[in-house]
């Protein structure tokens, strides 16, 4: 790995620290470095606040350094001027040696304009180092803006023998510590969905409890409104989208979203991708997750599953004719992460 590539690892390092806190704009790390020294590093924190070079820049003790040393960025510096000034206008203005840049940045905003003030300017400019791994980093940025939908992760917990639950009734199947990988998860992400039959099985309030982070927006899929008020997922303590066939409107933290039956999931991406939600967590029920399996409508699975529990009757578990491309072990339990083959 060379010294460009060791520099953008270190911004994406710094980036995925504000993982799930930047929404709507992606995770982006910055180092700056005169003479093969790191003298000023950041990343964005959240919207609205400075983003990742600016907290570089403000990082350098010595400004002086700035005109000899090269900023690095995980993704093109934007151009335009929203909550706050475009960055791009700020290197040129700083006349910095060099910027090198992880990928570009594919939303209509900014896509090449960045990097086009910054090179007008008369800097030299290097761009699609890491690349592949800058844009694994903002997976959900660029599936958002380029697919219009949000980045899809189906989730759930199987027994050895295939099954979410014991004879339909809510059954503990994952151990702790994949609990605390789940709560971390949900903190990673902008949304998490559940249908009627899970919300009224389990009466999940699908926070964020065993982890640091922010609580994920709920989406539930209700058409006949059939989970009451008094369920925890109308709770206060997370927005929440209720998709459903009867009403539209906005209570308090409750926003009911009114859809037809008939091409759902194309119309439930549509109001996801309007609401600018920019990814999402499907954990179920087994029919839920099995329709986005059928359409190939997903970016990444996550199946936990307790090979020694068996439990010979309830809800088959979706089927997924796929290898992993991942398996992780905790304790008695296995993750196996899967990507669609496309």
């Amino acid at each position: 790995m060379n010294n460009d590539e060791l520099y953008i690892k270190r911004c994406i390092e710094l980036a995925q620290k504000a993982l799930g806190k930047t929404y709507p704009n992606p995770v982006v790390g910055s180092v700056i470095v005169h003479n093969g020294k790191i003298i000023g590093e950041g990343y964005h924190h959240k919207a609205g606040e400075n983003h990742a070079e600016i907290n570089a820049i403000n990082s350098v003790e010595n400004k002086d350094l700035i005109p000899e040393s090269t900023i690095y960025v995980s993704l093109e510096p934007c151009a335009h001027y929203g909550k706050t000034p475009p960055c791009a206008l700020k290197i040129k203005e700083l006349g910095f040696r060099k910027v090198i840049i992880g990928a570009m940045d594919s939303h209509d905003k900014v896509n090449g304009k960045g990097k086009k003030i910054i090179q007008d300017a008369g800097i030299e400019v290097v761009s699609g180092v890491l690349e592949k791994e800058c844009i694994e980093l903002n997976r959900r940025f660029f599936t958002y803006h380029q697919k219009k939908r949000p980045y899809i992760i189906l989730k759930w917990a199987e027994s050895g023998d295939g099954f979410l639950d014991k004879d339909f009734k809510p059954t503990a199947i994952s151990n702790s510590l994949v609990n605390q990988f789940v709560h971390q998860l949900r903190a990673d992400e902008h949304a998490i969905l559940v249908g009627t039959q899970t919300a009224l099985n389990d009466n999940p309030s699908l926070t964020v409890r065993n982890a640091e982070g922010i609580n994920p927006i709920r989406i539930l899929i209700d058409f006949d409104l059939k989970v009451s008020g008094n369920f925890k997922i109308y709770n206060d303590e997370a927005p929440t989208l209720v998709i459903n066939s009867k009403k539209e409107g906005t209570e308090n933290n409750i926003k009911f979203i009114k859809t037809g039956k008939e091409n759902f999931l194309q119309d439930l991406i549509n109001a996801l991708y309007k609401q600018q939600i920019q990814s999402i967590i499907i954990e179920g029920g087994s029919y839920t997750l099995q329709q986005f399996i059928n359409k190939n409508l997903w970016d990444e699975a996550i199946v936990i599953r307790n090979e020694s529990l068996k439990l010979e009757n309830g809800t088959q578990a979706p089927e997924l004719d796929l290898k992993p491309h991942e398996i992780k072990t905790f304790r008695d339990n296995t993750i196996s992460f899967y990507r669609p083959n496309i």
